[in-house]
């Protein structure tokens, strides 16, 4: 077995190249039904498509929930391809986190072909692992149209190349965690700081980060909306530690997705500098809410992100 580096960019992309099971069908029939009024069809779903997905091992031993929503991104994408004359692009995912995952064993994806209209198409993942769900998604494509269009101007900030980077701040460090940090295969680089070194300079709710692909991706406009919704869920509830003064390295610090949704505004391609600003108006109940918003370099709104995670610091 060799001992050489795994290339994390390489690695990214082997982990999205999914595999194609095949299709089956599923069929409910009712055991009794007295009343003829709630007769139902006996067929639910006709047309569900299986892939498999390769895991990325984590100091923790889980699945990175972003992982698993760009995994269901690139499965339902898959099922859209071929449908009608124009390729439609994804605008919106709604995920649920529901079990953590095993980065050891493969993930299922059953993709439910929802419908398909003139504009629009619908579908719902379930990402399986020994046989129970750990994340619920749905997901829809659309046809590009024309419109009425209106942006927020993006935040200002300084130039990504002049803010350290992770990798800079890890790299070469003795320490597994460090370690793993420094070889992802998204770079971010945190305006205000990062989190893990040391606790926030200063008690707010908010901060700015910028973060791309660590080298060229697929021209597939399908990857590149994979990858950041891959990167979404790196530092979203962030902002929650930010507010009350709280390094990653707090002792006894529990944190959790328990939700994601992401609409995609415009296209964007994810190996160039995006600016992901980002803040938590909320946390109470050992809960906290992240909001955040994508935007290219030169100022174009990419996408809008919302993310609520289970928060437990000990008292």
């Amino acid at each position: 077995m060799s001992d050489a580096p795994v290339d994390p960019l390489d690695d990214l992309l082997r982990t999205l190249d999914l595999e194609e099971l095949g299709s089956a069908q599923v069929s409910v029939q009712p055991t009794s039904l007295t009343d003829p009024a709630l007769a139902i069809p006996s067929t639910f779903a006709e047309d569900i498509t299986l892939f498999r997905g390769r895991s990325q091992r984590q100091p923790h031993g889980r699945v990175f929930g972003g992982q698993v929503l760009a995994q269901g991104v690139v499965a339902s994408g898959r099922t859209v391809a071929g449908v009608g004359e124009v390729p439609r692009r994804l605008h919106s995912l709604h995920a649920y986190f529901m079990r953590p995952g095993d980065d050891t064993r493969p993930i299922t994806f059953s993709v439910e072909r929802m419908r398909d209209g003139r504009s629009f198409s619908t579908r719902r993942v379930h990402a399986i692992q020994d046989g129970q769900p750990i994340l619920s998604m749905s997901t829809s494509f659309q046809v590009p149209d024309g419109g009425l269009d209106h942006q927020d101007a993006a935040p200002p900030a300084p130039e990504p190349e002049s803010v350290p980077s992770l990798r800079e701040a890890f790299e070469g460090v003795d320490d597994p965690r460090a370690q793993h940090i420094s070889r992802r295969a998204i770079e971010l680089r945190h305006v205000e700081g990062n989190l893990f070194a040391a606790p926030p300079a200063d008690a707010v709710a908010h901060q700015r980060v910028w973060m791309r692909a660590v080298g060229r991706l697929p021209d597939e406009p399908l990857v590149h909306d994979a990858v950041l919704a891959y990167a979404s869920d790196y530092s979203l509830l962030e902002p929650i530690l930010r507010r009350h003064g709280l390094p990653w390295t707090t002792r006894g610090l529990k944190m959790a997705s328990l939700d994601h949704a992401m609409w995609f505004h415009r296209p964007a391609r994810a190996d160039e500098w995006v600016l992901y600003a980002q803040e938590s108006p909320s946390a109470q109940g050992g809960r906290g809410l992240g909001l955040g918003r994508m935007f290219t370099a030169d100022g174009s709104l990419v996408a809008t992100v919302a993310q609520e995670g289970m928060v437990r610091v000990p008292e």
